[in-house]
């Protein structure tokens, strides 16, 4: 089947997979101004905590080199600038224009250009050199790539020998009466805050359905095994409702 007769799913829609990426880039185009404020918001505050968390994970030292995929509006690439120092180097990489041009600026008005790239790519074909970084985040952003198998075969391709990758996503929680909670609050706050804030209330029901078409945590981690990832694990946060994989190149 050639990808013109394939399909995915954008939220709880069945679209041709060649559109998801046109689809996905209207949504982060319509919201990248106040991206920063909605997360805050939908998550209260706890998306900072779960980021926080992925830094200490990565173990970054300074002198390496990071690639933050779908790194969006840099909150991370600013931490991992600092981590890095003088003789390393963090590159900033999304996909959506938008995103960036906010994660540009924030890099700037951090202080951190002097050793800091911002990239414009593709996750399933990152245009770098094999074994190019040290370590690789994607801080909820796999579920937003329509092909994630040819992602992260493409991430192994770029990771140096012994890299390792982060993926913080939204996953499955472990207990059903939270997941039930989860759901209502969900559904029924997050496009209501969409609207008041953005004036978009669709892009954030994609949002809470996109979390549930995402795979689960031990699907991920066979996802990341079949890519060649080694020592995979993932640590649930927040009764599962996120979930950090973790995983090697050797």
């Amino acid at each position: 089947m050639s990808d013109n007769d394939k399909v995915t799913h954008f939220g709880y829609q069945q679209v041709p997979w060649q559109e998801k990426q046109q689809k996905v880039a209207g949504v982060f185009r319509s919201v990248a101004g106040k991206y920063d404020v909605m997360n805050d918001l939908i998550s209260m505050g706890s998306h900072r905590i779960l980021k926080r968390m992925t830094i200490e994970l990565a173990g970054i030292r300074p002198g390496q080199k990071v690639l933050d995929l779908a790194g969006g509006t840099g909150d991370l690439a600013i931490k991992f600038s600092r981590l890095v120092g003088e003789t390393g180097q963090v590159v900033l990489a999304d996909i959506n224009d938008a995103m960036l041009e906010v994660g540009r600026d924030r890099l700037i008005d951090a202080g951190c250009s002097h050793n800091t790239q911002v990239s414009q790519v593709n996750g399933e074909c990152l245009p770098f050199e094999d074994n190019t970084f040290h370590c690789i985040t994607i801080a909820f952003g796999l579920r937003n790539i329509t092909d994630k198998d040819a992602a992260l075969r493409s991430m192994l391709r770029v990771l140096k020998p012994g890299g390792r990758l982060l993926v913080l996503e939204f996953s499955t929680p472990t207990n059903k009466a939270l997941a039930k909670a989860y759901d209502a609050y969900s559904f029924a706050v997050w496009p209501r805050l969409g609207k008041l804030i953005v004036n978009d209330a669709e892009s954030y029901q994609y949002l809470a359905e996109s979390i549930r078409m995402h795979p689960d945590q031990d699907t991920l981690q066979g996802m990341m095994n079949d890519a060649g990832f080694a020592r995979t694990e993932y640590f649930n946060m927040l009764g599962g409702i996120v979930a950090l994989h973790r995983g090697f190149k050797f």
